[in-house]
């Protein structure tokens, strides 16, 4: 079990309390190591979280993702769970060419893999928002993800990262799948203050009878 400071089951509103920055051994491995891009190689065209949770997503987005805004979805796929919003931009960074294909919403993509590059093929300050949905549990550099998107984001900008508690098991870090929600939360909430983010915070927007969903939130210094 991975232990962490200020550890602890419970979820609340508002700002988060960071972990102890050193992350243990094993922290980011995964039971299957071999390439992500074989792995992906065939597109998945399922949902990872059910209609009630996706509907409270949309939902939230329609709140976090203004007007006007150029959104950069990131380990993104065959949908992006997005309101009906005509956003300028909707850039997607996904795994599966096929997949990132048949998303309607998107405006451009590209297949990357950021487990071994976690540079973000961007301009500076291209985007005003950034969304990752059910995904971050997949990350093994995600400091280094963070830190770069930081760039990629204008001043101000924002990311919203949505976890529930479905993945691909062995795919998933190890970590993720040892600890309870809310060490979840605190944890990525350590990748944003190790990137550089401010007021970084979290919500429980899990509907009733469905399955959860958790956001951590940040801002670009």
């Amino acid at each position: 079990m991975f232990l962490l400071r200020n550890s602890g089951g419970d979820l609340h509103h508002g700002d988060v309390t960071m972990p102890d920055p050193e992350f243990p051994d094993r922290f980011f491995e995964r039971e299957d190591e071999s390439p992500d891009s074989a792995f992906y190689r065939e597109p998945r065209f399922v949902t990872h979280i059910d209609d009630e949770t996706i509907a409270a997503l949309t939902t939230y987005y329609r709140h976090f993702l203004p007007p006007g805004s150029r959104v950069l979805d990131l380990m993104s796929s065959w949908i992006s769970h997005l309101p009906d919003i005509d956003y300028p931009r909707v850039s997607g960074l996904g795994m599966n060419e096929a997949e990132l294909s048949a998303n309607p919403r998107l405006t451009d993509s590209v297949v990357h893999d950021l487990n071994v590059d976690p540079h973000l093929p961007y301009e500076d300050a291209a985007f005003d928002r950034a969304v990752i949905a059910v995904s971050i549990q997949y990350l093994v550099r995600p400091v280094e993800v963070f830190s770069d998107l930081g760039r990629v984001l204008s001043p101000g900008g924002r990311v919203a990262i949505a976890m529930s508690h479905r993945c691909f098991p062995t795919k998933a870090i190890l970590a993720f799948r040892a600890l309870n929600p809310g060490d979840r939360v605190r944890v990525v909430s350590t990748y944003l203050d190790h990137a550089g983010f401010v007021d970084i915070a979290f919500e429980d927007r899990s509907p009733p009878a469905a399955d959860p969903l958790w956001l951590v939130l940040g801002t670009r210094r």
